[in-house]
């Protein structure tokens, strides 16, 4: 059994993701900004911690999951936010995060990310989509050169349908859509295989079963 620390527990990959590690019998840590979204991870199974990833200091993220043998990034701004929240949360707080876990002695991370972010982005689609696809590719290389365990899944478009349990995982997969449900179990699929570690990979939908294809890249 693992104890499993979620940075934006409360995002929507987040709550697929402690559904997931409920069902497979581990321990997880939720970290979300409000109250009633920590209560929500108290009613999911998890300790719920109520910090904002803007306003605190990876000393008090550190002390709130001490003890944890994993943490998972899955925090980000959202679709409506400005330029700024961009750099502030898919960004400021991975590397915040970053260094609470190493001030908390959890060596392994996983962090979802976004496929393509190492392409320049399209400006035609707007300045927030230029600073969502930069602050993923910072954060990502930050994460890269911390030393720690890592893992970076970068999902294509993301839908809430049912998951389906089967992916497509390559270093680089096709432009397409996978249910967060499908990435949540891709995490956990990680968690499990040390093999990850070091590993940066996109997904989408597919046909293999998470594990199988998993294990197809690191056989």
């Amino acid at each position: 059994m693992a104890r499993v620390a979620i940075i934006g527990a409360h995002g929507k990959i987040g709550q697929q993701l402690m559904r997931e590690l409920y069902d497979n019998g581990d321990d997880f840590v939720g970290v979300a900004r409000g109250e009633e979204h920590a209560e929500d991870i108290f009613r999911l199974g998890g300790e719920g911690v109520m910090l904002d990833l803007e306003r605190t200091d990876a000393t008090t993220l550190a002390d709130a999951i001490r003890g944890c043998d994993a943490m998972v990034f899955t925090a980000g701004a959202g679709p409506d936010s400005g330029v700024e929240r961009k750099r502030t949360v898919d960004y400021g707080a991975s590397v915040l995060s970053i260094e609470a876990a190493k001030a908390a002695g959890i060596r392994r991370f996983v962090q979802v990310s976004a496929a393509g972010v190492d392409t320049p982005a399209d400006a035609g689609r707007g300045e927030q989509w230029v600073a969502y696809v930069e602050a993923k590719r910072d954060a990502d290389a930050a994460l890269r050169e911390s030393g720690l365990d890592w893992t970076i899944l970068r999902p294509t478009a993301l839908t809430n349908d049912e998951g389906t349990g089967r992916v497509e995982i390559a270093p680089a997969v096709e432009h397409g859509s996978i249910p967060r449900a499908d990435v949540a179990a891709a995490v956990v699929a990680v968690l499990e295989n040390e093999g990850t570690i070091g590993e940066q990979w996109e997904l989408t939908g597919g046909s293999t079963p998470v594990s199988e294809a998993i294990a197809s890249l690191i056989a």
